[in-house]
């Protein structure tokens, strides 16, 4: 089960790195930025969900240049405040109790705070990624029975699938979500 598991990224691969490669010539993908596509990790462990998002920024702000304009610096603002807000984000069940204990947001679409800045000046035409680490505490764990995304395919559309590996009280899972088939079962 674990073997075929950790098989299942891969499986996804090629069709992923010809869609990168028909996009952009010169950049050499293995096709982990894909647009419409963003990446869940996801871990239970006692009472704290560790969740780990990696998204194209494309998905999630409409697009990845640094943001320079008004309206570009505002989506961005508004996109940052989304992200800050995960447990509406990750809809897990109210008896749960749980809290956000401590959360981390990393993109060179963010701007100057960010410790990549220095890389994305020389790589401006390069694919822009988010990336959001949340440490969730839960009083009461056993009742986290799913995950439930669809908040986050409600407030970003452009998301189409996101691909989730989860490792909870049962081992490990993957599934790939979709607006329409938004839940996953701990």
């Amino acid at each position: 089960m674990r073997r075929l598991l950790l098989a299942l990224p891969f499986a996804l691969l090629p069709l992923a790195a010809v869609q990168a490669h028909e996009h952009d010539h010169d950049h050499d993908s293995l096709g982990a930025h894909e647009h419409g596509v963003a990446r869940l990790n996801a871990a239970l462990d006692g009472n704290v969900l560790e969740l780990e998002l990696e998204s194209p920024a494309m998905n999630l702000a409409g697009f990845e240049h640094a943001a320079s304009s008004h309206a570009d610096k505002a989506k961005v603002a508004a996109v940052r405040a989304e992200l800050e807000s995960p447990l509406a984000l990750f809809a897990l069940p109210e008896e749960a109790g749980c809290k956000v204990a401590s959360q981390e947001l990393e993109s060179p679409l963010f701007g100057a705070d960010d410790h990549h800045d220095e890389h994305a000046k020389g790589h401006e035409n390069e694919h822009s990624e988010v990336h959001a680490h949340y440490r969730i505490e839960c009083s009461a764990p056993d009742a986290l029975k799913s995950l439930d995304l669809a908040g986050l395919f409600k407030r970003f559309p452009a998301t189409e699938k996101i691909q989730v590996q989860l490792i909870g009280p049962n081992g490990q899972q993957g599934a790939e979500l979709s607006k329409s088939n938004a839940t996953l079962s701990f």
